[in-house]
């Protein structure tokens, strides 16, 4: 699978192509009790993995992942390259389905609910959980355009204009554009344009927020801002990130999970006790550099 292939799928859902009909069915049966977004935070589990295998052909990415993220916190994935992390975040919200020769086996539940059910619809599951990419991909248009345009694929009956703002201030870029609106997305800086992307990704209003290396093509500050967005967001959205930097995810998370070769999950606890006191040796050697 070329990497290459990989990022012009995500250009394509990232940027709405796929969308459906907003009459749609939604996303979870209607039997099932969905708690309302602004819940208090009490740990409960969002997403749940269970027995959960991902392949390419015949070549296993993931194996037997078992996990229990809860909301409205950080977890950070963290291990080597090929090591099965990304893979296991585009299956959350079901990226994985653009890549022919993907396929899995096992549960990945969103609040419940099997996200690979029949019945789930895959462009609902991103309106509630949306993604941020390692490279930032604003559209050209204009910063205001970027913002709403989720919105408008989706024919949202909101008012664009608050949203658009709402969204910027989450994302903390709007005291920087708040006077450029019209101004091309593409004239941004590379940290200026993560943060567009990270506030398009949440104008439409989702649960869940995956990120995917979102720093790593980003100079030290850009990184720090992004650092102390997803801090903040985290009291309004559940966050996912994919990272390489083990003192970026120290710093971020509230909860670790450590994939190692062989598309294993090894250890996912606090993230004060991964990096002070993890159970596996295999961990310990990985965080201190002995092994990956």
């Amino acid at each position: 699978m070329s990497q290459e292939r990989l990022t012009n799928q995500d250009e394509t859902v990232s940027s709405g192509e796929n969308s459906a009909d907003p009459t749609s069915e939604p996303l979870v049966d209607s039997a099932i009790e969905v708690p309302g977004k602004n819940a208090t935070s009490t740990g409960r589990t969002i997403l749940r993995a269970q027995s959960f295998d991902v392949y390419y052909d015949d070549v296993q990415a993931l194996q037997d992942v078992n996990i229990e993220i809860p909301e409205k916190q950080v977890t950070a994935m963290i291990g080597p390259s090929g090591c099965g992390k990304s893979t296991f975040l585009r299956s959350i919200n079901r990226m994985n389905d653009l890549v022919d020769a993907a396929r899995i086996e096992g549960e990945l539940l969103f609040r419940g609910k099997n996200v690979y059910d029949e019945d789930v619809d895959p462009v609902a599951l991103r309106r509630k959980i949306g993604m941020v990419f390692q490279h930032p991909n604003p559209f050209p248009k204009s910063i205001f355009d970027n913002v709403a345009y989720g919105l408008r694929v989706q024919d949202m009956d909101v008012d664009e204009q608050q949203v658009v703002e709402e969204s910027l201030k989450k994302a903390a870029l709007w005291d920087e554009v708040k006077d450029q609106l019209d101004k091309s997305a593409l004239d941004l800086s590379g940290g200026q344009q993560q943060r567009l992307c990270i506030a398009r990704a949440i104008a439409v209003d989702p649960e869940v927020i995956l990120m995917d290396e979102p720093a790593s093509a980003l100079d030290p500050i850009a990184t720090s801002k992004i650092e102390d967005l997803i801090d903040d967001l985290a009291e309004d959205y559940t966050v996912v990130i994919v990272t390489h930097n083990m003192q970026q995810a120290a710093r971020i998370s509230d909860k670790t999970a450590v994939f190692l070769t062989g598309g294993e999950l090894v250890e996912f606890d606090d993230t004060e006790k991964i990096f002070e006191n993890p159970e596996h040796q295999r961990v310990e050697d990985y965080i201190t550099g002995k092994f990956g």
